[in-house]
């Protein structure tokens, strides 16, 4: 036996509709990460959990031109280059106490005083120790080769170097820094291509190089880059962190002792707020960082060879998109309290895979997946709510103009206990025809006829709602009522009985009105069954009708047809039904039902006598 769809046990299959559903909505989203809508939250979040500030190894000494600095040697505009020639001589005078490498991170481009030039090109030239500083002026309009043009914010329009004396007695590498698009610096850029062909390392690794060239270490390893050159550099300080308050004036004037230096790397450069030389920073958002600091945290992190690298975009869409697919199955048509845990889990899911895989050296975006799939839950969230005000306008629709309000309220909160598929379930079954009516049409006027049929139909109609009932239809003077659906009551019978007796009484009092303003007068007979029938929406897709068939609702129609005017005729099940809550009458089988075969117990309901 092939079980139904709906058995326990059968797999929920989903519709064609849903996963097309499914795939667009994680298709439109993925397609929204990737083009960077999520760009600047992303990367925030990225940094909070990617960047992992630690302590220095201590082989990285600052010495700054600070606000000390500038008090004791007046205005940085104002000093020659003299200056740097005699830190460069203080450092490196004790000959067992001289620094690894000495890196100088400003740009000492073109010529000035001949004197000063002259004194720094000797000094480093003597020690052989100094690396200095050069950087590319990038930006301007690029020709793609067929008569275009465009920007290219990556094209190098001028390089910047040492003066010439300088030059050729130290070793160089570009300090340049690029901001990633929200403004923050999280990536280095490890060469320059300069249009004559030459490639310029990055000041951090010629100096990273040449303290392991003095150490007797090999050469440092070489990150992975991007097709610009770019790789993530991972901070190891945050703002001061390598900081000792050194300044340049303490180092002239002989305060800081000799053996400081000893072996260490030595970066000379601005360290104040008014030179200009700050970033912020992707291990904090808050405080700018120097630019010898970014210089130390990236020797620190090529001597490391701590290379994070960012995982590739398409295959993380691709990833995005799959988890969204299946978040949509998780979040769609489910209850809160099952969905809201589940978006709980793809989130720390996702967060926690982000934090190991970082400890195996690779980057995802953070924020992708959690937004993404709390995107879904939302949508399907608001998908559900419109949907469930889309039922309860569909339940009032079906059945306000067959049950009673409050019947309708009851389907409202529980809408699962509708099925206009069609169902069997236990009925009682009431029909109701006004004797008379025929001959009483004859000699009234259309007028008075339509006016005294709505008079007997209201209270019906009025009887059966009072009692719970779900009126199916009118047809023509006569109309078919039944309970016990589409909500279960235990009292099925015992409510139809009530309404059946009310329209009995209600039809004398409404009888007496008649005689006295027409002269004609009607009657009801009315038939009552219980059994099982088959209830649900019956008719074609464009024109149905709520109501129940079957051997029960016939056996009622037949009760009520051979009901003389003012009598309830019922089957002997209503009467076990309503034991002694009702006085009856057998007829036994002296009235025939058409359709029944012979025995048939047909009874009278003579009055209610129970609560």
């Amino acid at each position: 036996m092939k079980p139904s769809d709906k058995s326990p046990g059968a797999p929920r299959r989903a519709r064609p509709s849903s996963l097309i559903t499914a795939a667009a909505l994680a298709l439109v989203l993925t397609l929204i990460a990737g083009l960077g809508a999520l760009s600047t939250p992303d990367l925030a979040l990225s940094d909070l959990i990617y960047q992992r500030h630690g302590a220095s190894d201590g082989q990285i000494v600052l010495v700054g031109i600070d606000q000390r600095a500038l008090e004791a040697l007046g205005p940085y505009g104002k000093w020659d280059r003299s200056v740097f020639a005699r830190a460069l001589e203080a450092l490196n005078a004790p000959e067992d106490d001289r620094p690894a490498v000495i890196g100088i991170d400003v740009l000492f481009t073109g010529a000035s005083s001949p004197e000063a030039d002259e004194a720094l090109a000797r000094a480093a030239e003597k020690y052989g120790n100094v690396v200095t500083a050069s950087a590319a002026e990038f930006g301007g309009v690029e020709a793609d080769g067929a008569g275009s043009y465009h920007i290219d914010s990556f094209s190098i329009q001028g390089f910047d170097e040492p003066y010439a004396a300088l030059r050729d007695v130290t070793t160089q590498g570009h300090v340049n820094a690029m901001l990633d698009s929200d403004g923050v610096l999280r990536h280095a850029m490890l060469e320059l291509r300069l249009p004559d062909g030459r490639t310029v390392p990055s000041f951090a690794l010629t100096i990273a190089r040449r303290y392991r060239e003095a150490t007797g270490q090999p050469e440092p390893e070489l990150p992975e880059t991007n097709s610009r050159g770019f790789w993530y550099l991972p901070y190891t300080g945050l703002p001061g962190a390598y900081s000792e308050s050194i300044s340049i004036a303490d180092l002239l004037d002989g305060s800081v002792p000799s053996d400081h230096f000893r072996g260490k790397i030595v970066l000379i450069g601005p360290y104040a707020a008014g030179l200009g030389d700050s970033y912020v920073t992707a291990v904090d958002h808050a405080r700018p960082m120097y630019g010898m600091e970014v210089q130390a945290n990236t020797i620190e992190a090529i001597l490391r060879a701590d290379y994070p690298r960012e995982a590739g975009t398409l295959p993380q869409l691709a990833a995005l998109f799959f988890i969204l697919l299946l978040s949509f199955f998780l979040f769609y048509k489910r209850h809160a309290l099952v969905s809201a845990p589940a978006l709980a889990v793809i989130i720390l899911f996702w967060t926690g895979l982000c934090a190991i895989l970082r400890n195996h050296g690779i980057l995802l975006h953070v924020l992708w997946v959690p937004a993404g799939a709390a995107l879904v839950y939302l949508i399907t969230l608001a998908a559900g709510y419109i949907r469930s005000r889309l039922e309860t306008r569909r339940v009032r629709a079906a059945f306000e103009r067959y049950v009673a309000p409050e019947i309708v309220r009851e389907l409202l909160k529980a809408p699962d206990a509708l099925e206009l598929t069609g169902k069997t379930t236990e009925i009682a079954v009431l029909f109701v025809d006004v004797r008379g009516f025929t001959s009483m049409s004859e000699v009234l006027t259309p007028v008075n006829v339509v006016a005294i049929l709505n008079r007997y139909l209201t209270l019906i109609s009025d009887c059966i709602l009072r009692h719970g009932g779900t009126l199916d239809k009118f047809v023509g003077d006569a109309a078919m009522a039944f309970w016990g659906a589409p909500l279960p009551c235990d009292d099925a019978v015992l409510r139809a009985a009530r309404a059946a007796t009310d329209m009995v009484e209600g039809s004398r009092e409404l009888s007496e009105e008649l005689m006295a303003e027409f002269g004609r007068t009607v009657s009801f007979g009315i038939g009552i069954h219980v059994g099982m029938a088959v209830v649900g929406n019956v008719g074609s897709p464009k024109r149905m009708d709520y109501t129940a068939i079957g051997d029960t609702v016939n056996t009622a129609a037949r009760l009520e047809a051979n009901a003389p005017g003012g009598k309830i005729y019922i089957s002997r099940a209503v009467a076990d039904a309503l034991g002694d809550n009702a006085a009856v009458t057998s007829l036994g089988d002296t009235v025939p039902l058409k359709g029944k075969k012979a025995g048939f117990e047909v009874l009278t309901l003579d009055s209610l006598t129970g609560p």
